[in-house]
């Protein structure tokens, strides 16, 4: 059995059993789907080797990722198209070979959903809590990024240089700001002791504000 069908590589407990293909559903493939082009570069990649690729770098498997994106890109007024996306998964994504229900498809994107929410924290704790160096942050936040701009490439998006480096700059910039303010929450006095910053803590609660 696939590794997808079975549902026990995120930890999340079985997935509803997946309904496979039948034969002469070709032609029952709706245009969108048939158009759909995000993950053609991986064309003939295996669940299996795409699946270790995410999990040795991120918390979210194979299934969750492929699944989470047909949820972006298949939404409209009225919600997610979770139908569509499950009968036409091996349509859709080259490495994901059997069909899936309704209730597997919005599980995968719930454990995803679920993922993003404990890695965020994770990290954001991280930055904040003064166990990392501005330094050790940046070289963090790189990896991260890097990681993060390689799936975007997979699924298609096209990254100039002169884009990735303005991104690369207003993350570093935000991460600065947190550093920053979570030191104003730490220390009572108003000098932070990494970088020497004045911290003025008056004024409305949840308001900091830095000296260069």
């Amino acid at each position: 059995m696939n590794q997808e069908a079975e549902g026990t590589d995120d930890g999340g407990g079985p997935t509803p059993a997946p309904r496979r293909p039948d034969e002469g559903d070709e032609d029952d493939v709706p245009p969108d789907v048939r158009e759909y082009a995000r993950f053609s570069k991986i064309d003939g990649a295996t669940y299996d080797r795409a699946n270790e690729f995410l999990r040795e770098r991120t918390y979210i498997t194979a299934r969750e990722w492929a699944i989470a994106r047909l949820c972006a890109d298949f939404r409209t007024e009225t919600g997610v198209e979770m139908t569509k996306i499950g009968e036409n998964l091996p349509e859709l994504v080259p490495f994901m070979t059997d069909t899936y229900s309704p209730q597997a498809v919005n599980q995968a994107r719930a454990s995803f959903d679920e993922k993003v929410r404990q890695a965020g924290a994770t990290f954001l704790y991280g930055a904040m809590c003064d166990f990392h160096t501005a330094e050790e942050l940046d070289d963090l936040m790189y990896e991260i990024t890097e990681v993060a701009k390689f799936l975007l490439e997979v699924e298609g998006v096209e990254l100039g240089v002169d884009e990735e480096l303005e991104t690369e700059e207003r993350i570093s910039s935000v991460m600065r700001e947190v550093r920053e303010s979570s030191a104003a929450l730490r220390h009572d006095h108003v000098t932070c002791p990494e970088c020497g910053h004045e911290i003025e803590t008056g004024g409305e609660a949840g308001d900091v504000a830095v000296d260069d």
